[in-house]
């Protein structure tokens, strides 16, 4: 029975939770409790880098016990959430948004604890861009001690009141325990038939660009000769200008010169 545990149908499970550990224990047992059986499956992790409150907890039981771990965190955030050393592999990103698209890129599967804003909208994210047919991951609550009963019970309101599809209400899976969770999920991903109908079709998206952001292109002119009009007018007579691209690529900059013809040009 063991070994059957340890072929899990994921390979890596992004786990969304707090950067604090709740008041009572129960959540801090509930995330012990969810790396460990991660571990006993031999399930990867990605998180959201922090060594503080739940995430610290989670991540350095998987680490501990064999499996690798991937942190992605804005560098904003990393005085605030990284205490001590870093646990396995961190990966820094620019923003917010980068960083939920770089950890649904690695991820096979995606699953909350206990959180406040951060962890409910990363959750939510999910939940859209399933229905919206961007992935085909499935999207798992761990209620713990009945911390989400409210949240489900919106959703239910919203399929009442007509705002959620009830197919919809479905991409969800929801558990009390880590093994009851992580079993329904696996379930539903080997018979994997949407219950909700995508917006879009799955394959008009291009999930595997998720988090590839364009570099950030700085142009530097020099020697460009110009008349100031009205009315903010610009009028460039045709010459050659020298031109440095500046990229920059999260941690390293490149520059790159290049000698361009300027056509005439106005802006009106």
């Amino acid at each position: 029975m063991e070994e059957e545990k340890s072929s899990s149908k994921f390979k890596r499970v992004c786990v969304f939770c707090g950067s604090n550990s709740g008041r009572r224990k129960v959540f801090s047992d509930a995330a012990l409790e969810l790396g460990n059986e991660l571990v006993r499956r031999k399930i990867d992790l990605v998180y959201g880098g922090g060594s503080v409150g739940l995430m610290g907890l989670i991540s350095q039981t998987v680490y501990d016990g064999g499996c690798n771990v991937l942190g992605i965190i804005p560098k904003a955030l990393m005085p605030f959430e990284i205490s001590g050393e870093t646990v396995g592999q961190v990966r820094t990103v620019l923003d917010m948004h980068e960083r939920k698209a770089e950890m649904a890129r690695e991820a096979d599967a995606f699953i909350a604890l206990p959180g406040g804003y951060g962890t409910m909208e990363e959750l939510l994210e999910m939940i859209t861009w399933s229905h919206l047919g961007i992935h085909k991951k499935t999207v798992g609550l761990l209620n713990v001690d009945g911390y989400y009963n409210n949240l489900l019970a919106l959703f239910d309101n919203g399929v009442e009141e007509g705002f959620i599809k009830p197919g919809a209400r479905h991409i969800i899976v929801s558990a009390s325990t880590a093994n009851e969770l992580l079993e329904k999920m696996e379930d539903i991903w080997q018979q994997y038939t949407p219950s909700h109908e995508h917006v879009a079709p799955h394959e008009s998206w291009q999930m595997e660009q998720l988090g590839d952001y364009p570099k950030q292109v700085i142009w530097l002119f020099y020697g460009i000769q110009g008349e100031a009009k009205a009315e903010g007018e610009i009028v460039f007579d045709n010459f050659p200008i020298l031109v440095w691209i500046v990229f920059c690529d999260h941690d390293w900059w490149t520059t790159m010169p290049w000698v361009i013809l300027w056509p005439n040009l106005k802006r009106e």
